[in-house]
């Protein structure tokens, strides 16, 4: 799946002119957490959001540096937390660095971007235009949607202790010299010895998530010299 097929399409937007107050409005009566910001040629100029709007003065919440922090600093910081807390308007406290994706973009990829900015959704754009935006609701309902696989057949008990071994062997953690299974009724039983609380549930998760599983039995140990 790609963006285009999770994104929401009803995208709100405010202008860069609008005041802080009426944005925060918008947020609060639509019930979202951000908003995308865009110019009058409906070209994207920033996103405005809850954490540009945590700092303010009106709630007595603006950033306040000790005097010998100032002293110390640069003074182009103090200046930006005095217009984020005090600016009017919403060009004056927008983030302008907006990190985006365009339709194609794939699914794995928008939760790279959530995960290595540090950002909870994306707007979605074409030729410089926000079309929609993706947030990590919209990757939670994509999960809920995916349909539960099925086997077309039920395998034998060999036959899925092979294809666990074989998922297994295939992860960069998989350690199969270390790691043996058997599978009896499609109840899979795991010994071994593991370096990590981690690698034991990667396993465990890894022998559930083959197909004709119906329950793991985890009898594996973490290694002595693993635990120091």
């Amino acid at each position: 799946m790609n963006a285009a097929d999770v994104m929401t399409k009803d995208v709100i937007t405010v202008p860069p002119e609008m005041t802080v107050r009426e944005a925060a409005e918008i947020l609060l009566q639509h019930r979202i957490s951000a908003v995308p910001v865009v110019d009058a040629a409906g070209k994207l100029v920033g996103i405005l959001s809850e954490g540009d709007l945590v700092r303010r003065h009106e709630i007595g919440t603006e950033r306040r540096r000790s005097w010998w922090l100032q002293v110390f600093s640069d003074t182009s910081a103090s200046g930006q937390d005095y217009v984020k807390s005090h600016g009017l308007r919403v060009a004056d406290i927008m983030t302008r660095d907006v990190v985006t994706a365009d339709e194609s973009t794939s699914l794995a990829e928008i939760a790279n971007r959530l995960e290595r900015y540090g950002v909870k959704r994306l707007p979605i754009v074409r030729d410089g235009r926000v079309v929609g935006i993706v947030s990590r609701s919209n990757l939670v309902r994509a999960l809920a949607s995916v349909p539960i696989s099925v086997p077309a057949a039920a395998a034998s008990d060999n036959e899925i202790r092979e294809s666990v071994m074989a998922h297994i062997r295939a992860q960069p953690w998989g350690m199969p010299w270390l790691t043996n299974a058997s599978v009896h009724d499609g109840v899979v039983e795991i010994w071994g010895m593991v370096n990590s609380d981690d690698e034991r549930r990667a396993i465990r998760v890894a022998a559930e998530s083959t197909p004709g599983v119906r329950a793991v039995n985890d009898h594996m140990m973490i290694r002595p010299y693993a635990a120091e």
